[in-house]
């Protein structure tokens, strides 16, 4: 049942609260700004990918990495897809018309933080303590 407990099923979770709870007819013009996050949150992800790629190491959340990614959008942020993550839920939710999907954001951040986030800075310090100590000072979390 681990598999549940990863960044994607919270995302389809806080997803579906937006889709349940919606209001389009309430929200004009607001497809835009949904769809401008949408589509900055797919160049986030693809830019990601393709680091993670490069460096030949785990995108899986828990799992040892091989090698500490600081070139390309790592450069901006240490977690360009838990960003594009948010970016999804907000984007998704103003298209729909989703209050409580907006509410859900800072939620959502929290959550992947807290369970995520935390533990995956304790491996990447224990794999490459001072490198990923000055990466940590130079580079933040989120963007």
């Amino acid at each position: 049942m681990k598999w549940i407990d990863l960044p994607p099923v919270w995302l389809l979770a806080a997803l579906a609260v937006a889709w349940v709870w919606r209001w389009p007819a309430v929200w004009s013009g607001t497809s835009w700004a949904g769809l401008a996050c949408l589509a900055l949150a797919a160049v986030l992800i693809i830019c990601a990918v393709r680091e993670f790629l490069r460096a030949r190491t785990t995108i899986i959340p828990r799992e040892v990495p091989a090698a500490l990614i600081t070139t390309g959008i790592f450069r901006f942020s240490r977690n360009p897809i838990y960003l594009a993550d948010l970016l999804i839920l907000a984007g998704v939710s103003l298209i729909v018309g989703s209050v409580p999907g907006l509410i859900l954001v800072p939620a959502l951040g929290w959550v992947l933080q807290e369970r995520f986030i935390r533990g995956e800075e304790t491996r990447l310090t224990e794999a490459f303590g001072d490198e990923f100590e000055i990466y940590k000072r130079e580079t933040r979390r989120w963007f």
